[in-house]
């Protein structure tokens, strides 16, 4: 059994996302006990203690507000990935959310760690797994390389059926245009491509349809082909 996977272009932790986190405590296995959310800051590591401590804050006064159950595990770096008390607690949640920050270095320290053990464990029994921008970017096959424009990438989780994510979308600047532009070139026959804007998330599970929740659209790209999806509207991925 899989849960839910929501996956978010912007917004974490703000009002204009209370529609999806409801749905999210609604649908995440709780069984009508008071929903267990862990908020990790984890890609934010490398942006200091303030910004750390920004993140975790807003996610627990954000779930508090929403009646779960909620703490934020101060997971920044490899050492603390693989500390056997924050494990558990992520493993004792019902949803498991990954606010922004740096989607490689996210990548790097979830890389066989015990917490993204036990954040997949979670989400296998069906729980939540929810990825805002760098947290949502790690579950396809690559994470760009800003830096080259897209022309390389490093390898990802691959846990969706998709090339690449890419969160934030309405808000690229024209000089990133050309960066869609190559990775849509890299993709290979059949594959895709997610674009979500700011403030909107699609949520679903693997094998199913998904759902465009929030304020602006989502986007699926083929080598040749784009379809852009209204908030309530479906996708396939």
């Amino acid at each position: 059994m899989n849960g839910l996977i929501a996956l978010l272009g912007s917004g974490e932790y703000l009002p204009v996302m209370d529609e999806v986190d409801k749905y999210l405590l609604a649908n995440c296995g709780a069984d009508g006990q008071k929903p267990r959310v862990v908020c990790l800051p984890t890609a934010a590591g490398r942006e200091g203690n303030a910004s750390v401590s920004r993140w975790s804050n807003m996610g627990v006064g954000h779930f508090t507000r929403l009646g779960a159950d909620v703490r934020a595990v101060p997971v920044i770096d490899a050492e603390s990935a693989n500390d056997l008390e924050h494990a558990s607690a992520v493993e004792e949640a019902d949803v498991v959310y990954f606010s922004g920050g740096n989607p490689a270095y996210l990548h790097q320290t979830m890389q066989d760690s015990l917490v993204w053990k036990s954040a997949q464990k979670v989400w296998e029994r069906g729980g939540v797994y929810a990825g805002c921008s760098a947290g949502a970017m790690i579950l396809a096959r690559e994470i760009p390389d800003f830096r080259a424009m897209g022309l390389r990438s490093i390898s990802a989780f691959g846990i969706l059926p998709v090339a690449f994510v890419m969160p934030h979308f309405d808000a690229i600047p024209i000089f990133g245009k050309p960066m869609v532009a190559a990775l849509r070139k890299r993709l290979r026959d059949g594959e895709t491509m997610i674009g979500i804007a700011e403030d909107t998330a699609i949520v679903g599970r693997l094998g199913e349809e998904w759902t465009v929740i929030g304020k602006s659209h989502a986007h699926v790209f083929t080598k040749n082909e784009s379809k852009r999806y209204a908030a309530g509207e479906k996708i396939t991925i």
